[in-house]
């Protein structure tokens, strides 16, 4: 391996909110086994950005977007995208009467085409114009910005952003990329997670245990809202008792130091060390 990092791409993923009596829950979705990438891991819905999120244009068919850069777009865009393929939720709405989509639209437009979208046979923007749809980018929360550590050999470079859950809609794993969802509350994945109930990275984890300090979707929404984003690229390091993760104090997650000792965590060895 050289000493030169891989480099990261561009993605985002989506914490999709809704109230429940006693606070809030986030729908999640299980990794396939087989993914390279936090294969089995259950995780928030997301993928890489494709240069069609990232095209010039994306305003006349996005809400909320005043302002804001192409790539700052894209990465709204992407979260989008990657929501309804792999999770079925479509955040849109009519262009005609501005309404959010419902269930039985959302189901429609599904049908139509959520495999195309996901192959790539059909592009969102084409979605939105056949349709008459605007992109609700106005929804979409940014709340947090992480980047894989540099020794690692697939890197992602990760928006993450929140949004309430269309009320209507549900939304279901895809059998492809993901094999399983749910719905449930920060606590009860943290939970679970340290129960080894489920396989849920780092920064899965930290992302869950800042969202569970608010109790309802508006507290969320606004705390997310209020932040100052600040990029997140751990350090990491190998000890005898497993692996040693160091974040900066100012990204608000209330550790800069954490130790893993599940084994979930593989880091590569650098150059020059021995095998």
């Amino acid at each position: 391996m050289t000493d030169t990092p891989a480099p990261a791409i561009p993605s985002a993923t989506v914490l999709l909110l809704r109230d429940r009596p006693g606070g809030f829950e986030v729908f999640m979705v299980k990794r396939h086994s087989g993914i390279d990438f936090a294969g089995g891991a259950l995780v928030f819905p997301g993928g890489k950005t494709d240069p069609g999120d990232i095209e010039h244009g994306w305003d006349d068919h996005c809400d909320g977007v005043d302002g804001l850069s192409p790539i700052e777009i894209g990465n709204r865009v992407c979260g989008i995208r990657e929501t309804f393929e792999e999770a079925g939720f479509l955040l849109a709405r009519d262009k005609h009467d501005g309404a959010l989509i419902g269930k039985d639209r959302a189901g429609e437009l599904g049908e139509k085409y959520r495999n195309a979208v996901h192959a790539g046979d059909v592009g969102m923007r084409e979605m939105a114009q056949a349709e008459n749809l605007i992109l609700a980018c106005d929804l979409m929360v940014p709340y947090a910005w992480w980047i894989t550590p540099s020794p690692f050999p697939k890197r992602f470079d990760t928006w993450f952003f929140m949004a309430r859950a269309p009320e209507d809609q549900q939304g279901s794993h895809d059998q492809g990329e993901s094999v399983d969802s749910l719905w449930i509350s920060p606590d009860k994945a943290l939970q679970a997670a340290a129960d080894q109930d489920f396989k849920i990275v780092f920064a899965t984890r930290m992302n869950l245990k800042k969202a569970g300090r608010a109790t309802t979707v508006d507290e969320a929404l606004a705390a997310a809202a209020a932040d100052t984003i600040v990029p997140v690229e751990p350090h990491v390091t190998r000890a005898d008792e497993g692996i040693i993760f160091r974040i900066p104090e100012e990204a608000g997650y209330g550790l800069t130091e954490h130790l893993e000792t599940d084994g979930a965590t593989r880091v590569p060895k650098t150059a020059g060390e021995g095998r």
